[in-house]
């Protein structure tokens, strides 16, 4: 097989999350989120740890910038806490939250990467929580609010933003089925988080294009490719409702103004609360879309589900391909299908993928090196996917990988383990795995050889 190439300029990088890594929840004014609250909750995180340390990059910083330039990254995909900016969820922005991301910034500008913040990675600031949450409608607002007070604040150094990560996670597992942080388990408290969050997208791109008009802004979907999971009509009647609510939910409404009827069985739901003139506000003209992917999903139709979809997902993927330590299948063509589909049915669509990665448990030898060969057949396996979606002609501009260090992973704590660079949670110490030495030479030939050379022995 022939070499793979990526084009010029295309963007090699990780990406994190500020409750994931940073640690340091009382320190420079921080304000208490969600994810606070919710981990010191006896039995809500599986290893009973908490996010207040974890690998403590709110002090590390310049170690992580270390590791990236020397896998070669070019750009940095982390995430700004609100509640370290706006401890409380509103008012006049804290100075000591706005220097630390200034301090991180200046110092992936003088590395030669490209800081590539999101807005909001799940850690609303409590007392918006206690106010209502994400099913309240003032949410979007005060939503708006802190992404105007950020990108004045920031927007001389930052070129590209993102404004949500996973918006389809952090609603369904936080209000739906309970398992994320704030742990509500209410349908129609589900779908109406949902619409405050479209809402809220709308509000921030204009509130921010407005502070910087040259700013390039997008947002990171989770997305899954869905498949019947047998011939039958009905499985793929199923799979084209999951695939309208797990990809097109929160896309669809900002390309499009609408929502896709066809992801209930019986239509758009009134629990989502939509009043007049809400879809127009609710479309705006993104730069980009973000793609976090990680495996396919297999439908079967159901009958009377709870949900209203008549559908079930078997899992993250099937027993095809090999299975990763948190048991999500490892299937390459996911992504590729994912990228043309979504190509082929939006118009004029820009891509980053911005989240793509494995849990492998692999740990430091006697040598201290960490062999974590099945991450980078992994890598190899789904750059390829991408590669050949960009020759079929989807414009994807980057790929960051999940993620730079094993870290606070939500409701697992620390068991798995996805870092391309081992973090023990003891000494705070990292050590670039082999899948980062990998990574160091695709980025410094932007390329790779698809058969192997000699890394995965």
């Amino acid at each position: 097989m022939a070499r793979i190439q990526f084009p010029d300029g295309f963007h090699w990088g990780a990406a994190t999350a500020a409750y994931q890594i940073e640690g340091a929840v009382r320190e420079g004014g921080r304000g208490e989120s969600i994810w606070d609250r919710f981990s010191h909750t006896p039995g809500r995180i599986h290893t009973g740890e908490t996010g207040d340390i974890a690998c403590d990059s709110y002090h590390r910083f310049p170690d992580d910038i270390a590791l990236m330039r020397e896998m070669g990254f070019t750009s940095y995909r982390f995430s700004l806490a609100w509640p370290r900016i706006q401890p409380n969820g509103s008012g006049a922005p804290n100075p000591d939250g706005l220097a630390y991301y200034e301090r991180l910034i200046d110092g992936l500008l003088a590395a030669g990467i490209r800081p590539f913040p999101t807005l909001y990675h799940w850690d609303l600031p409590q007392a918006l929580e206690d106010a209502g949450g994400w099913p309240a409608r003032d949410t979007a607002s005060r939503f708006a609010e802190y992404a105007h007070h950020t990108v004045r604040a920031l927007g001389d150094r930052v070129s590209d933003w993102m404004i949500f990560n996973e918006p389809g996670i952090f609603t369904f597992f936080g209000y739906g089925i309970g398992i994320h942080a704030p742990g509500v388990r209410n349908r129609d408290a589900m779908l109406a988080a949902t619409h405050t969050v479209n809402l809220a997208q709308g509000d921030a791109f204009r509130a921010m294009k407005e502070e910087q008009t040259d700013a390039r802004i997008g947002s990171a979907f989770s997305f899954q490719a869905m498949e019947p999971a047998t011939d039958n009509a009905a499985d793929i009647d199923a799979a084209e409702r999951m695939h309208a609510w797990t990809n097109e939910w929160f896309l669809m409404p900002t390309a499009k103004g609408r929502y896709p009827e066809h992801a209930f069985e019986s239509g758009v739901p009134d629990a989502l609360g939509i009043q007049e003139g809400d879809l127009d506000r609710i479309r705006v003209p993104l730069d980009f879309v973000g793609v976090n992917l990680y495996s396919r999903g297999l439908v079967r139709a159901v009958n009377n589900d709870a949900w209203g979809w008549g559908a079930r997902i078997d899992g993250m993927g099937g027993s095809e391909g090999p299975q990763t330590d948190f048991g999500w299948e490892v299937w390459p063509d996911s992504l590729h299908d994912l990228l043309v589909r979504l190509d082929a049915d939006y118009d004029d669509l820009v891509f980053e993928v911005t989240e793509n990665g494995c849990s492998y448990a692999d740990a430091p030898d006697a040598d201290g090196r960490v062999h974590d060969v099945r991450r980078i057949a992994f890598y190899r396996g789904y750059l390829a996917a991408v590669h050949r979606a960009i020759e079929a002609g989807v414009d994807v501009r980057g790929y960051h990988a999940w993620t730079l260090l094993d870290n606070f992973e939500w409701a697992e704590g620390t068991a798995q383990r996805f870092g391309l660079a081992w973090t023990d949670f003891t000494t705070g110490e990292r050590t670039l795995k082999q899948s980062g030495h990998w990574f160091t030479r695709v980025t410094d030939q932007n390329g790779f050889d698809p058969e192997g050379d000699g890394e995965e022995a």
